[in-house]
């Protein structure tokens, strides 16, 4: 029997759980506030260790079971769903690295396990090279370590992390220039500007992060690679957790906004005909599209997720399938949303209806990686090579 058939995403997010992190959810959004009750029962429940083993003190899940875990708490709290999203990228690359025989972030799975909170310092202006490249300056200290001069954006759980995963490039070291990737602790070193003040997933509060020398010991230093698109497996689990997870958040956001328009549309009653919406034969088609866009997303993630739990190769069609699925989702939740506003009526319009909210937090979407633009020319060089002439 498939793994899958038996897990029950219930016993680790409970549905009174859910229901108080809703009922928050247009709170945070509102005041422009971090969850921090949300975060405390999340790690009450042992979610912050779900990707982290048994051994360590987590759960020992696979990507796949978290990822319609993310689902299901996006439904509830995109907010609070995509801010737990970049803790659970780094322990779901130590778990893609472990499941390769690579110990290199052993630490995180430790920390984890004891409810600590690791935070995703890559993100910077301008730099649409992403993992490939860096304008924050990685000074090494002669001892194996690094100090991490420059300005990250987007920066979610800034007021709760304890360890920060950051990038930068050495380029002074004989060998270099290369890419170093680390972890920084909070120190005087790390400044968190108060400057998250969006048009939604508010309660991220992803505020900006300047490294003004933040340091890195050795034993933190996890890579030093050149600079550049390359198979180095810390690189591909970034990216594969990183975009299969994003993708099931905007995926939970659309399941939600479906919900929300079938009810609706069998509460609404129209003076014309005296019968619910439910019974229109054009909301009947706007919520059968809706239905057909959405169900084709989560058996997409399902098996990609497990392909990587699994350790398929898929060569070069790596990067184009991982763009490609967090390309489609955001792009389907966005949609559906759209549908469900006009689905809901003149109510959807307010901002205490949920999908007011909703329809402001899926447009994040189209800022995290991969964008279009990158996913579109990831697949055109999977499909048709590299540009020539």
């Amino acid at each position: 029997m498939d793994a899958m058939t038996s897990f029950d995403p219930a016993r680790y997010l409970p549905d009174d759980l859910l229901a108080r992190i809703r009922e928050r959810a247009a709170v945070h959004d509102r005041e422009n506030t971090f969850p921090h009750d949300d975060l405390d029962e999340l790690r009450a429940a042992g979610y912050l260790g779900i990707l982290v083993p048994q051994a360590a003190g987590g759960a020992g899940l696979s990507l796949a079971e978290a990822s319609l875990l993310q689902q299901r708490l996006a439904g509830a709290a995109p907010a609070t769903a995509l801010a737990v999203n970049m803790h659970l990228v780094w322990t779901g690359v130590a778990k893609v690295l472990r499941d390769r025989g690579i110990d290199d972030l052993a630490f995180v799975d430790e920390a984890a396990g004891a409810g600590e909170v690791f935070a995703f310092g890559i993100s910077e202006a301008g730099n649409d090279l992403v993992l490939f490249g860096s304008d924050t300056v990685a000074e090494p200290d002669g001892r194996g370590g690094y100090s991490f001069t420059g300005t990250k954006i987007f920066t979610s759980l800034s007021p709760v992390w304890h360890h920060l995963g950051v990038h930068g490039l050495d380029s002074t070291s004989p060998d270099g220039p290369k890419m170093v990737f680390a972890f920084v602790d909070r120190s005087d070193a790390v400044v968190t500007r108060d400057d998250w003040d969006t048009l939604g997933m508010r309660g991220t509060q992803s505020r900006t992060t300047e490294l003004r020398g933040a340091h890195a010991a050795a034993d933190r230093v996890i890579r030093r690679i050149d600079p550049g698109p390359q198979p180095d497996p810390l690189v591909f689990g970034i990216f594969a957790v990183f975009e299969i997870l994003l993708a099931s958040v905007y995926t939970g956001i659309a399941r939600r906004a479906l919900d929300l328009a079938v009810d609706a549309a069998t509460s609404r009653r129209s003076k014309k005909t005296g019968t619910t919406y439910a019974n229109d034969p054009d909301i009947r088609w706007r919520v059968a599209d809706m239905a057909l866009a959405y169900e084709a997303l989560p058996p997409q993630l399902a098996a990609l997720a497990r392909d990587v739990d699994d350790l398929v190769d898929h060569g070069g069609r790596w990067f184009s399938l991982l763009s490609g699925v967090k390309y489609r989702a955001v792009a389907m939740a966005k949609e559906v949303v759209d549908d469900a506003i006009l689905v809901g009526g003149g109510a959807a319009y307010f901002t205490q209806n949920e999908l007011s909210r909703l329809y402001r937090d899926v447009l994040a979407g189209m800022f995290h990686p991969s964008d279009a633009e990158s996913a579109h020319s990831t697949a055109a060089a999977a499909w048709l090579g590299p540009v020539t002439g």
